[in-house]
């Protein structure tokens, strides 16, 4: 198979490119240039965002295509008409947040989604930005356009910071806040397993359209989730349980402040409840949580322990000074 991949040094991207390298596939990277892609790619340099952005894409021709792009529709809109004649199949790698918020616990892939445009120029609204983008991709490829349909993402590679977050606490140690339910059930996908039915999907043809691609809600818990960074850091870290209503009500904020946690309700089960029969029946298998934390967290020490600074984003993650203000009321 001949891939071609926008994006690709980072995160998602990055774990396309390895799993497609790892399959013996010839692969091409589109990027701006800011970081290195995986050895073993060909290398096409361009900002889609800029005019004259896509200019390194004008010749070639490839089995497949694979997207991740986050920013406005029109861009997207823009490589899949340049490319719709001359790549096979599309798997552009969208977002389940193009549902409404809240969404009822059990939504599948027809469920409302926001309004969107794929001529719209600006990204200010994530939702419709990766909706306009989906409209716009499947304007150009058809039938032959699958749309994976993300939530939450964990794994090596992680730039987003939520699961390093976790395990940097944890390995310091001491008594950890704990967001409860201890038995909270968690939805998410380990990129590497994104990227494993992406591939998939891409070389055995499945039917186009959308697939919610995550896993099956209860795959893990939070506190499977702790319990596993604990282990892998073999820190003296103690969990100390909190009820959801005492942690909101000290003004600490789930999601950003307590990454990947939502307290139950509306917002959990937008998240962490949706249905992924589709997906399933396509092949979607999901690692082990251990799995997902154990490799983690040797990326996380390979890069020194600590995720860089993400552009135009606040890193995740709970103060000390306020994780000890919660204990001291």
């Amino acid at each position: 198979m001949k891939l071609l991949m926008l994006g690709g040094t980072e995160f998602v991207g990055r774990s396309v490119v390895e799993e497609a390298l790892a399959r013996g596939w010839q692969v091409t990277v589109f990027h701006r240039g800011n970081s290195a892609p995986p050895p073993g790619v060909e290398v096409r340099i361009g900002d889609r965002s800029a005019p004259g952005g896509l200019a390194a894409l004008e010749d070639g021709t490839w089995d497949a295509v694979v997207d991740t792009w986050k920013g406005a529709p029109a861009a997207a809109r823009d490589a899949a008409r340049l490319l719709s004649g001359r790549v096979g199949r599309h798997v552009y790698v969208s977002s389940r947040s193009v549902h409404p918020v809240p969404s009822a616990a059990g939504l599948d892939e027809n469920g409302p989604v926001v309004d969107a445009s794929p001529d719209d120029t600006t990204a200010d609204d994530y939702a419709r930005a990766k909706r306009g983008a989906e409209l716009a991709i499947q304007e150009a490829f058809g039938d032959r356009a699958v749309l994976a349909r993300a939530g939450l993402v964990l794994g090596p590679y992680e730039n987003v910071g939520r699961l390093p977050w976790w395990l940097g606490r944890l390995a310091r140690g001491g008594p950890v806040l704990a967001p409860g339910p201890r038995d909270l059930p968690l939805q998410y996908i380990d990129a590497r397993d994104l990227a494993r039915w992406s591939l998939d999907a891409l070389h055995d043809g499945i039917p186009g359209g959308a697939y919610n691609l995550v896993s099956p809600t209860g795959h893990a818990t939070m506190g499977e989730l702790l319990d596993a960074c604990i282990r892998v850091t073999g820190a003296d870290a103690e969990l100390r349980w909190a009820d959801p209503e005492a942690v909101t009500a000290a003004g600490i904020e789930p999601w950003t402040e307590l990454p990947v946690w939502l307290p139950p309700g509306e917002l959990h089960d937008t998240l962490h409840r949706g249905d992924v029969t589709k997906a399933l029946a396509t092949g979607l298998r999901c690692r082990p949580v251990a799995e997902t934390v154990a490799d983690t967290w040797e990326w996380l020490r390979s890069i020194g322990g600590a995720v860089p600074a993400y552009p135009g984003r606040p890193a995740p993650g709970l103060s000390p000074e306020k994780e000890a203000a919660f204990w001291a009321a």
